[in-house]
């Protein structure tokens, strides 16, 4: 940025406009900034937004819709941002359609990681991500969306190693991301899967489980829904949580985002 005195100027400007609900504004300023200043003058400014900043702006542009904050992120400042977008869902969101809640959060994130065909920047931007707790939390979300298929994929990420490709037997859309992130991480890899299987603590016994997915009988080893995930996301969020609006929920004074 080639004058850094605009840049605490465009930050609270940016932050402003989020929090107002402005997310086509903001896009509109950072446009401007990297007319005027380039592209670093974005990735400046989402590296000192705070998180639930841009955890509400990012969560804006799911799916197809195209950003430049989405393209420019920086991953430490995408992977703190992630544990804050639990607090913009409400009980009645989780309680009444989980799955629809983890599709969309496998939206933002398969959209961050996969916004450009830049490897190194994938491999960074998962490897940040799943290096924390509440990341360990958001892919074991969207790997509870396939279960069975995560186990049969941890066997062949075993047998292969860094060799796997996106080429498995899996037919999952979670799959993709999945092997990218064995790919960049091992740790997170195995975070995530213990996250969602809890019964196990090595790979290799893992890989040899056989998943039931008959719902009339029992699982062999415990394996936590989708709901309970999402749930687990939630009590994982900051304590300045307070300042991320929740979607879909009507306005209240003096409450906490969860009352």
């Amino acid at each position: 940025m080639s004058d850094n005195s605009n840049l605490p100027a465009l930050s609270k400007q940016i932050s402003e406009l989020v929090l107002a609900g402005s997310l086509s504004h903001a896009e509109q300023a950072f446009s401007e900034a990297v007319e005027q200043h380039g592209d670093l003058a974005v990735v400046e400014v989402l590296s000192t937004l705070a998180p639930q900043v841009t955890a509400l702006h990012l969560s804006g542009f799911d799916g197809g819709k195209t950003s430049l904050a989405t393209l420019l992120v920086p991953p430490k400042a995408w992977a703190d941002s992630l544990a804050f977008f639990a607090a913009t869902w409400s009980d009645d969101m989780i309680e009444d359609d989980p799955e629809r809640v983890a599709e969309t959060l496998f939206a933002h994130v398969h959209g961050i990681v996969f916004s450009t065909d830049d490897a190194e920047r994938r491999a960074e931007l998962l490897v940040e991500a799943s290096a924390t707790d509440h990341g360990a939390t958001v892919f074991a979300i969207l790997f509870s969306m396939a279960p069975k298929e995560m186990l049969e994929l941890a066997g062949e990420v075993l047998a292969k190693g860094p060799y796997i490709t996106s080429q498995t037997s899996s037919d999952s859309d979670v799959a993709p991301l999945a092997i990218e992130l064995a790919k960049a991480s091992e740790d997170g890899w195995d975070r995530a899967l213990f996250e969602l299987f809890p019964d196990f603590r090595h790979s290799g016994d893992l890989a040899d489980a056989e998943y039931n997915d008959d719902p009339d009988e029992e699982q062999q080893f415990l394996t936590r829904s989708t709901k309970e995930l999402l749930y687990r996301l939630r009590k994982q969020v900051p304590s300045s949580r307070s300042n991320v609006p929740k979607r879909g929920a009507r306005k209240s004074i003096g409450t906490g985002i969860f009352s």
